[in-house]
């Protein structure tokens, strides 16, 4: 079977994540909520418009601690886009949820983690955006093929974009 690969799509998401960090009174709407855990450390970043109104929210979760810590803006941006920088990419399905037995093999600590909750509209957009997914971030080809040769079942992956189920969605 094989893995859909994603650094194109986060290549984008990138670029817009930026925009709304740097320039959120180009969205008329928003409601971002990103979880990027890596190396046993969690990075939050939230943030809403809704009705001219924006609430933000930035907070980690050191390993060492296990203590949630509200942190800047610009260190959760920083850590988050790092991890948007990566060479290669790939999605986890609902498999996830289901507890699929090749899911504990997905979810691997060497490899960041970061799950997207992203809906927008900007101004003058007729519609509202949409995508909620998890990906596993990749230094390169190289690395993400190790990993998949790790795995038995790779059925935890998306394999087919546009991907669209009950509990995961890209762009709508």
């Amino acid at each position: 079977m094989n893995v859909a690969r994603y650094a194109d799509a986060i290549a984008d998401l990138r670029i817009l994540f930026t925009d709304l960090d740097r320039m959120s009174e180009q969205f008329q709407t928003f409601d971002v909520r990103l979880e990027l855990a890596a190396a046993g450390n969690l990075v939050v970043y939230e943030t809403r418009r809704r009705k001219g109104q924006t609430d933000s929210l930035y907070y980690g979760r050191p390993a060492a601690t296990g203590q949630n810590q509200q942190i800047s803006q610009a260190t959760a941006f920083s850590a988050i886009d790092r991890f948007f920088a990566l060479g290669q990419f790939v999605a986890l399905t609902g498999a996830m949820a289901t507890g699929s037995a090749s899911a504990p093999h997905a979810v691997n600590a060497q490899y960041p983690h970061c799950a997207v909750n992203f809906s927008y509209r900007k101004k003058g957009q007729p519609v509202a955006r949409s995508m909620l997914m998890v990906f596993i971030g990749f230094n390169d080809e190289a690395d993400l093929t190790q990993f998949l040769a790790a795995m038995d079942d790779v059925s935890a992956l998306v394999s087919k974009r546009p991907h669209h189920a009950p509990k995961e969605h890209e762009w709508t």
